[in-house]
């Protein structure tokens, strides 16, 4: 059944309500692909990449904590900035900005002379060229990344109705899965056939092209003509009068600070956006270090673990809903699914005691382990729209993003050293026995302490 728009009868459950907001969920799962194809192109090109200009461990670890650095802070005024000028707006720009920081991987080399000059006259001359480039491209790539999923969960709680939100967030993040499949697939290829600068031009150009179709099918809902009252009702039917919205009122950041939700939300990222980072930048070069895999073999080990991760994203944002159905509270429900996520990556511990039966056998753990990921995730962004009002979703989003960019640096750069430090000893397996066993328990850490920050659910009604 749904509220009648103007009468606030309730029509019949046979009247149609309309499927509009799937074509802008369909919109943000095609964005999040775009956004994981072009971020993982540098990990699929690693290997080649570090033995053409002799990187170490450390300096691909500080190429990619640069990125994760400049997303975390990136993360914070990009869910201020999409509060501020709007979503389909916000989205466009961001695009934009990584599409073209995307493309400019191609011309690294140039740009890291210039980035070293301004490094020298900085007393940083020791970083070398190749190194500054990248990290100059990962630095654009991430400004503009950033604004992916503020944008997302705060399109996705304009245009879904609370309960629907999980599901829609799952399916929408599942994009990162398809994007990470798309990449093995087709990034090598392109490599192989015409470059590793080719590689990063082509993939990064998709993105001008999801452009023109968000510029065409976006709207707020209540300018959306292609929306039902109908179904613009439904969409409604539990949200509350916010006045706050209709006179621009914007929420302060230090204010949403004293809210033990905004912590519980931004400790679950801290914990656990860093075990996502680590698995899409280091896995490539795990299996060439431990395996002895070229660029082309890691191709299916690859596409087959991002597989596994898609029935996470979506399983995980529909599992909420089987235990609400059953009668339990929103919150309830929740915290529960995300409990029997959490113990999921468990398995992960097993990883390098059994990686002697077979490259497969940590392929498929880790897989497990990157499928409860998603399906964490699905449910940890769901619970920003569950407990703030709409004007304070992306503001929210923007702080937890900056606090999970900065644990994904901290995981990055432990990583790094830890990989050349048993490199040197002979014994690189060792490294990777310890990352991949903070990655297996980070999520029941950080559950026990959102729980404890958050026993019951609580609206936040007076921002």
């Amino acid at each position: 059944m749904c509220v009648h728009p103007q009468h606030g009868d309730i029509l019949m459950s046979t009247t149609p309500i309309g499927r509009y907001r799937w074509t802008i969920c369909a919109l943000l799962f095609f964005a999040t692909t775009v956004n994981y194809l072009d971020r993982q192109v540098l990990s699929l090109l690693a290997p080649d990449l570090t033995r053409e200009f002799g990187w170490s461990n450390t300096d691909y670890a500080n190429i990619t904590a640069v990125f994760q650095f400049v997303y975390a802070i990136s993360m914070l005024f990009a869910g201020r900035l999409i509060d501020k000028i709007g979503t389909k707006t916000a989205y466009t720009l961001a695009i934009i900005i990584w599409s073209l920081g995307a493309i400019l991987h191609a011309y690294a080399i140039p740009a890291g002379q210039t980035t070293v000059n301004i490094l020298s006259a900085l007393g940083l001359a020791v970083v070398p060229v190749s190194v500054a480039g990248f990290m100059l491209s990962r630095a654009v790539l991430a400004l503009g990344e950033a604004g992916n999923f503020p944008a997302a969960i705060k399109a996705t709680a304009e245009y879904f109705p609370k309960h629907e939100r999980s599901l829609a967030t799952g399916i929408f993040n599942s994009g990162a899965n398809i994007g990470a499949i798309l990449a093995p697939l087709t990034v090598p290829w392109i490599a192989a056939k015409w470059g590793w600068q080719t590689a990063f031009i082509t993939i990064g150009a998709v993105g001008f092209i999801w452009m023109l179709f968000w510029e065409l099918l976006y709207d707020k809902p209540e300018q959306q003509k292609r929306l039902s009252a109908v179904e613009l009702a439904y969409i409604q039917q539990n949200d509350s009068p916010d006045p706050a919205i209709a006179s621009g009122e914007k929420t302060a950041w230090l204010r949403l600070l004293t809210y033990r939700q905004t912590w519980a939300f931004v400790f679950g990222k801290f914990m656990t956006d860093g075990v996502w980072w680590f698995f899409l930048f280091w896995l490539p070069k795990y299996l060439e270090v431990q395996y002895k895999m070229q660029k082309t073999d890691i191709v299916i080990p690859l596409a087959v673990l991002y597989s596994m991760t898609m029935v996470g994203s979506i399983g995980g944002g529909w599992l909420p809903s089987y235990f609400m159905k059953t009668g339990m509270a929103p919150y309830n429900g929740r915290m529960r699914a995300m409990l029997m996520i959490a113990l999921c990556p468990l398995v992960v511990l097993a990883a390098q005691p059994l990686g002697y039966i077979s490259a497969w056998v940590p392929v498929l753990l880790i897989g497990i382990g990157a499928s409860a990921h998603q399906a964490w995730s699905a449910n940890i962004f769901t619970t920003v729209s569950d407990m703030f009002p709409k004007k304070a979703v992306a503001s929210v989003v923007g702080i937890g993003g900056m606090a999970g960019g900065l644990g994904g640096v901290l995981i990055s750069k432990t990583g790094g050293w830890l990989f050349d430090y048993y490199k040197a000893a002979g014994n690189i397996q060792t490294g990777y026995t310890i990352m991949f066993s903070f990655c297996a328990v980070a999520y029941l850490l950080a559950w026990s302490v959102m729980k404890l920050l958050v026993p019951v659910h609580k609206d936040i009604n007076d921002l």
